[in-house]
């Protein structure tokens, strides 16, 4: 399985449109972070979780032309404002594009993008197909198991992903004991790590470190991190052993 971190930033990016802070003027390539999502290779197929509002660069960037499915891990416009650019794999594969997420997902989709989804879609809309599935019902998508993990986001109810030995929560504030054992012997987890400041809806770097410990990955790479940390360089140092700060661009291997 290969891993491409297509975005590892928070809903604003990095650098945040007129910040002056270390990271936001960092000419590190690593602190230049786009919206969160993740590009899958995995026996024959490829997909993506989450489609944000950077989809379009973050394809381009990565010579990406074709996706078998995407999964969805919660409403949110840095998660799903993409959808629209969707519209060239369309166009190349000639077929419509199937996308995986939670029954409420669903709906907040087909009334945000009513234009794709009504009876009389827009001429030139994207074609998307949407599927609803369930937390800790583990089913197969063209071939590639898929368990869908319940974890919370402040809240809200959102989905993180286990795919064989690998795992992708993002935006998590907490998950639940009783979910925890899907965690368990991975290679590795991919997790949100917001900042160091407690915040209500997503786990700081000390809070991410002890959750991964308790299912003890392999291997776990922070995403979704905020400009508040730093540049790169420096809060990485804090780090312990096996555990990585994702960047745009990186690929793991598994």
């Amino acid at each position: 399985m290969k891993i491409t971190f297509l975005g590892t930033g928070t809903s604003q990016g990095i650098p945040v449109i007129g910040c002056d802070c270390k990271a936001c003027l960092s000419q590190d390539p690593r602190d230049k972070r786009l919206r969160c999502s993740v590009y899958i290779q995995h026996k024959d197929k490829t997909f993506i979780i989450d489609i944000g509002p950077d989809f379009r660069q973050q394809l381009l960037t990565h010579n990406i032309s074709k996706l078998d499915f995407a999964l969805i891990t919660h409403e949110h416009n840095d998660h799903t404002a993409g959808l629209d650019d969707v519209r060239p794999l369309n166009f190349k594969s000639s077929s419509h594009l199937d996308i995986y997420t939670m029954d409420r997902v669903v709906h907040d989709l087909k009334k945000r993008f009513e234009y794709v989804f009504s009876s009389n879609p827009y001429p030139g809309a994207p074609r998307i197909n949407l599927h609803t599935i369930n937390p800790e019902i583990a089913l197969p998508i063209k071939g590639i198991g898929i368990l869908p993990i319940n974890i919370m986001h402040g809240g809200l109810p959102i989905l993180g992903f286990r795919i064989d030995t690998i795992a992708y929560c993002t935006d998590v504030s907490s998950i639940d004991p009783d979910q925890m054992h899907l965690l368990e012997n991975l290679d590795v987890l991919i997790i949100s790590a917001l900042r160091n400041k407690p915040h209500y809806s997503h786990l700081t770097i000390e809070q991410a470190i002890d959750l991964s410990n308790k299912v003890k990955p392999k291997q776990t790479y922070l995403i979704h991190m905020s400009h508040l940390l730093g540049p790169h360089v420096e809060w990485t140092k804090q780090l312990p052993e096996n555990f990585h700060a994702a960047y745009d661009g990186l690929v793991v291997e598994v």
